[in-house]
Formats: structure tokens, C-alpha cells, sequence
């Protein structure tokens, strides 16, 4: 796989035109687009389709949480939009709605998101999950294998025990990438581009370190050469 084609660059912006500004500076260093709840309502679906018809890849960044049945028929609606993923709470009945919505679209993918990387043990203790981080990922891509899904969403830093546990039946897509000097902001559980790779992710998600560049195309460039230098 190209380098270029496993960056997810998030269009989480304030509109629509802010987002496809973006895509204009990424310029052909952008091949993937994630669209995700500040963008969805304020135009985000329509620039979904846009980007699909021109031949980029969308991932609609949902997090479907409800009853099965609910999510099964939200699912088969975003079929329509013509995605390459989507995802939806790792949980077994959320897991199994969503992989009956999608039916037998070739083209979109399932992905259960396991642990956000915004969160850390204390995190999860404050909640009242006592269980640890890298074994609550593991029990939750678990569970979307067990529901057929295609993918989990989960950071790096349990991404080697993921892929140990089962191959390439899952794939792996990782958030909190920052390269080497940027800031973390908000997340937690955070690798560079070259130590996720080298963990085991197939895609990573890559927000601010390229979208808020002075010049984005030479950012997403700059992860792409990261990419093939560890490939």
C-alpha cells in the first residue's frame, strides 16, 4: 500500500469550506479523509460525496452507540453516501447492528472503536472501569471480530497486541498521531507516524499536525516519507 494511501488527514474544521480548503493545499499528498462530528452537520455529508466522486477515500467518523436495531438501520443508510469506513462503538449488540446494516457492500468497513486515545487508565478508573487500558482494547477488538467487523480504531501503544492476536482478520487504525516536536493537545496515548507503523497500524489518523501546518501538503508529505522509511 502506498504510504500516502494509509494516512486518514481529519477534516475536523469548522465548516465545509475551511475543509475543502484543506484538501486543496493537501493536494494529490491527500489520498484518505476523515469526516467527523464537527464537520458532519454543516456540510460535511455533501463533501463526503464530493470527495468520493473524486476518487478519494472517506472515513465517516459516526461512533454509532445505540441498540442494535437502531444502528443497523443508521448503517444502512450511510451506505448510500458511498464511505470507505465507519465507525461505531465496540460493543457486541452495536457490532452486530452495524455489520447487518452495512449487508453486502463491498465498499464500506466496520470499524469498532475499542479505547479513545484521549483517555488514559485514570480515565477509565474515574468511569468505573478498573480493567486495564491494553486489556479493555484487546476484549473490545474482541469483540468485533466476533461480529464480523472489519477494523478496530485503537491507539498505537496496543497495536502490536492486537495484530498478535489476530492477524490481519482485523485492521488497525490509529489516532493520536503526533511527529516528533508537536504537541499533544488533547490526547494521551500518542506515537509518532514511524512507531505506529512499526507497532502494527495499517492507517493513521493525522489531524492538526496537517491541517494546522503552514504548508499542509508538505506535512502530509513529510508522514508519508516517515511511513516508507519504516515500511
Amino acid at each position: 500500500m502506498n504510504p500516502h494511501d494509509r494516512i486518514i488527514i481529519a477534516l475536523d474544521v469548522a465548516d465545509a469550506a475551511r475543509a475543502s480548503a484543506v484538501v486543496e493545499a493537501v493536494g494529490e499528498a491527500g489520498r484518505f479523509y476523515k469526516i467527523g462530528y464537527q464537520l458532519m452537520p454543516v456540510g460535511g455529508l455533501d463533501l463526503a460525496a464530493k470527495l468520493s466522486a473524486a476518487e478519494k477515500k472517506v472515513f465517516l467518523d459516526f461512533k454509532f452507540h445505540d441498540i442494535g436495531a437502531t444502528v443497523e438501520r443508521g448503517v444502512a443508510s450511510v451506505v448510500k453516501l458511498g464511505g470507505d469506513f465507519l465507525t461505531v462503538h465496540a460493543e457486541p449488540d452495536v457490532l452486530k447492528g452495524a455489520v447487518a446494516g452495512r449487508g453486502d457492500d463491498k465498499r464500506l468497513k466496520i470499524l469498532g472503536v475499542t479505547v479513545l486515545t484521549s483517555l488514559d487508565q485514570a480515565a477509565l478508573q474515574r468511569a468505573g472501569i478498573d480493567m486495564p487500558v491494553d486489556q479493555l482494547v484487546l476484549k473490545r477488538a474482541e469483540f468485533a471480530a466476533e461480529a464480523g467487523a472489519d477494523g478496530v480504531v485503537a491507539s498505537a501503544r496496543e497495536a502490536a497486541a492486537i495484530k498478535a492476536r489476530f492477524g490481519d482478520a482485523l485492521k488497525i487504525v490509529t489516532p493520536g498521531i503526533r511527529p516528533a516536536g508537536s504537541a499533544v493537545h488533547d490526547q494521551k496515548r500518542v506515537v509518532t507516524p514511524g512507531d505506529a507503523v512499526r507497532a502494527g497500524a495499517d492507517y493513521l489518523v493525522v489531524g492538526r499536525p496537517i491541517v494546522a501546518a503552514d504548508h499542509p501538503h508538505a506535512a502530509a508529505s513529510a508522514i508519508a516519507q516517515e511511513i516508507a522509511d519504516v515500511v
